[in-house]
């Protein structure tokens, strides 16, 4: 069996603990829904989150939605300056046998500007579109 790592980023709205809670799971939601991978599935999972973000824990999102028995890791970002803001990074790792262009990663609201050239692999999302 093949370990594969899946990427994902999203943007929030304001430093709360709510709003990452919830903006995370919707991420964690998507990418689990694109890849089609079970709980059981999952090696360990990091989180990162840029230095004005940090009202909560990314990773609780993924305890609220029962990954219970998954490691998983919170970091902060690099300050890098011009780098977007408020934004949540998730990379995924997964027992599977899909190839690397199976995978699909998912960047969402504002973090679509960071990877443009996977923006059509998104099912249901135009080109171009936020959510």
């Amino acid at each position: 069996m093949l370990v594969r790592g899946i990427r994902g980023a999203i943007t929030v709205n304001s430093n709360t603990k709510e709003e990452i809670i919830e903006i995370t799971k919707e991420l964690l939601i998507t990418l689990q829904r694109e890849n089609n991978f079970k709980i059981e599935d999952i090696v360990s999972v990091f989180f990162s989150a840029t230095s004005d973000l940090n009202a909560a824990f990314p990773a609780q999102a993924a305890r609220e939605l029962g990954w219970d028995r998954v490691p998983l890791f919170d970091m902060q970002e690099i300050e890098v300056p011009g780098s977007l803001p408020k934004c949540i990074r998730i990379l995924i790792q997964i027992n599977c046998q899909k190839s690397l262009q199976e995978i699909k990663h998912c960047y969402l609201r504002g973090a679509r500007i960071l990877r443009k050239d996977l923006m059509n692999e998104i099912s249901g999302q135009k080109e171009g579109e936020f959510k």
